[in-house]
């Protein structure tokens, strides 16, 4: 039995252009996460601010930061998370 996996969060920007990698490598990789737009959403920017967000995009998996957007960094961060990735 597989253990169970943690929550994704994506924070982003719509014109960012990082923040639509991040997202796009999530897809590939059939990782099941959220997306919240700080901009447009008050409450996603209060839980950035919380989750001790400084730029977008910030990745939450589970209740680990993982701020900006470096390939090998985030699949790594998956795989300790319990993703096949």
């Amino acid at each position: 039995m597989k253990k169970r996996q943690a929550r994704i969060t994506l924070y982003s920007t719509r014109n960012c252009s990082h923040c639509r990698r991040a997202k796009a490598f999530l897809q590939e990789h059939h990782i099941p996460f959220s997306e919240q737009d700080v901009e447009r959403n008050r409450r996603a920017q209060l839980d950035f601010m919380r989750a001790g967000g400084r730029g977008v995009p910030l990745i939450l998996i589970g209740d680990q930061p993982l701020q900006g957007f470096e390939p090998r960094q985030l699949q790594k961060a998956l795989r300790q998370a319990g993703f096949d990735v």
